[in-house]
């Protein structure tokens, strides 16, 4: 069936505004110089020998930093006070049950959902024009949801990444039913098996309809996804010995005759579609000849069997995890003593992903860095990590403001160049793979700009839309120290949490200098704090610890140090 058509622009151009507190500067619109952190060469050392030091706060901050989306002060205490890295590891790895679906938050004076009510999920609902750009944004805040609120565990940047290496657009596919079960299948199978991943996405409806699936006919193959199917998703683009135009043609010969019924949002095989002659591929795949046949699925398995024979996927997937979770940058030393072990780990396990995860994130090489802070934020992990970094107090009146404050917060990602569900094209955001910059690439001039402005007013003011806001509740971050009422031990707690690495003293002077408001004697901060407890309800008593904290949370969400993981 053909695939729908909507209003994209017209939505999306109606929905996008300034946010009342800043005027943003489009990444269109940044110098071309980047302004790069300073580059610091150096080559990590360690294997893929399992750390066997010893456990530690900053072990188990690095742990996190890098698996989820930003620390939580319970999950720093939870992850610390494991005995050795194997048992953090393994927590890492175990995620909870799966989110349950979105849900209609968007009804509101100027639009009705006629067929969802409110509070009721959407994601089996038949699409219709007027309500695709509504369902996509539940969508997109509800994605936003789950990494913010996610526990201590791996799955939500695992689904990331599997999203950044198997893209698809949203405003191309355009229907919120197909985006949320192409991320509920990411994110279901994120630790499973690679091969069968690859085979799901491959007739999944919303990779069907993004690089023309749908299209590839007997009369009129479209080579498409079976390009990408090779080039970007298994054999990559690393090595000189590869695949040819003529297996791209004879892979997309395989792939015709797959479809999608609109009406229930599944993909389906129509023999009539199919090219039922055989397939010849190149000597780089032995030559291999695919029996043409009725049955599209056995030739959809005879094609990865043929695939999967070529060392070059695992060595391609463990290169991305490591670039991912570790480094952009792989030398002679890492392609030797972690990616060639670790892509035939991968071999051996079958392309199951658990123990590649498990092997390189409990490894002496990954633990080696822990102090370090190598690693620019994305944008991801700057917006939702400083959501998970502090207590926040969100009011949401009405399930339509959670939606309007949603926007907001995926649209300022946006501005810093990662819109959940939006990567440029079909090889993913680039500051994953593209050389030399790698995650340089994601600041400029006006990203860096945008940052600080997205930090600044969650520290200053609150982000408000409709009669919704969202803040940092400063206290509450506070209190959940072991004292807060003494500043050196506050300010360490905090930096623990909020730093990847130690920094000079002087830094550390000046904030407790916030506190004390410019006095010399720490009890300035603790006599300020202790009338606070004692009269909790004396503005003036708020007001003065509640200002100071302010600005220091403003001060270090503004250090160089805090664009690092």
């Amino acid at each position: 069936m053909p695939k729908p058509s909507y209003p994209r622009s017209a939505f999306f151009q109606k929905l996008r505004g300034t946010h009342p507190l800043v005027t943003l500067v489009p990444p269109s619109e940044a110098d071309d110089a980047r302004k790069d952190f300073p580059e610091t060469e150096f080559t990590l050392s360690g294997g893929l020998t399992p750390y066997a030091g010893p456990w530690t706060k900053a072990h188990a901050a690095h742990l996190l930093r890098r698996a989820t989306f930003g620390i939580k002060k319970e999950h720093l205490d939870q992850f610390t006070a494991f005995s050795n890295a194997a048992e953090a590891v393994d927590a890492i790895l175990s995620p909870p049950p799966l989110p349950d679906p979105p849900v209609n938050n968007y009804n509101n004076p100027d639009f009705t959902d006629p067929f969802i009510p409110l509070g009721a999920t959407w994601v089996d609902a038949k699409p219709l024009p007027d309500n695709e750009g509504y369902r996509i944004e539940s969508w997109r805040g509800w994605w936003l949801k789950q990494a913010v609120e996610s526990g201590g565990d791996i799955r939500e940047k695992m689904t990331l990444f599997w999203y950044n290496h198997f893209p698809i657009q949203a405003d191309i596919v355009f229907e919120g039913r197909a985006l949320y079960r192409y991320n509920h299948l990411l994110r279901s199978n994120a630790l499973g098996n690679f091969k069968e991943l690859v085979k799901l996405v491959t007739i999944d409806p919303a990779m069907l309809y993004f690089l023309n699936g749908y299209l590839n006919e007997v009369d009129a193959p479209d080579e498409n996804f079976a390009r990408e199917l090779q080039e970007l998703f298994t054999i990559g683009k690393e090595s000189t010995d590869t695949y040819t135009e003529d297996d791209v043609r004879a892979a997309a010969r395989v792939l015709t005759g797959w479809k999608v019924n609109s009406m229930i949002g599944a993909s389906f095989f129509d023999e009539p579609s199919h090219d039922k002659a055989n397939k010849q591929f190149s000597s780089f795949y032995n030559n291999t000849v695919i029996a043409g046949q009725a049955d599209g699925a056995a030739e959809l398995d005879a094609l990865l069997n043929m695939i999967f024979q070529k060392e070059e996927i695992a060595t391609h997937i463990c290169r991305k995890i490591y670039r991912f979770f570790v480094y952009y940058k792989i030398d002679q030393t890492v392609e030797n003593e972690i990616i060639a072990p670790l892509a035939q780990l991968f071999r051996d396990q079958n392309y199951d992903i658990q123990p590649v995860m498990r092997t390189l994130l409990l490894s002496a090489h990954f633990f080696d860095a822990y102090n370090k802070g190598c690693y620019i934020k994305t944008p991801l992990d700057l917006t939702m990590g400083m959501m998970r970094n502090f207590v926040l107090d969100a009011v949401y009146p009405e399930p339509y403001d959670e939606w309007v404050i949603m926007l907001y917060l995926n649209y300022y990602n946006n501005e810093l160049q990662m819109l959940l569900g939006q990567p440029p094209n079909v090889a993913g955001w680039p500051p994953f793979r593209q050389a030399p910059g790698y995650h340089r690439n994601w600041i400029s001039g006006a990203t860096m700009r945008n940052r600080n402005v997205f930090t600044d007013i969650m520290a200053l003011y609150a982000y408000n839309g409709n009669n919704a806001s969202i803040k940092i509740n400063h206290i509450a971050t506070a209190a959940q120290c072991t004292d807060p009422g003494e500043p050196s031990v506050l300010i360490d707690e905090l930096l623990s949490i909020l730093l990847p690495m130690d920094i000079p003293v002087q830094k550390k002077l000046i904030m407790k200098g916030i506190l004390l408001s410019g006095q010399a004697e720490d009890h300035y901060w603790t006599d300020a704090w202790n009338a606070y407890l004692a009269n909790p309800n004396d503005p003036m008593a708020l007001e003065t610890v509640q200002s100071r904290l302010m600005f220091l949370h403003k001060y270090i969400m503004n250090l160089a140090e805090y664009q690092l993981i």
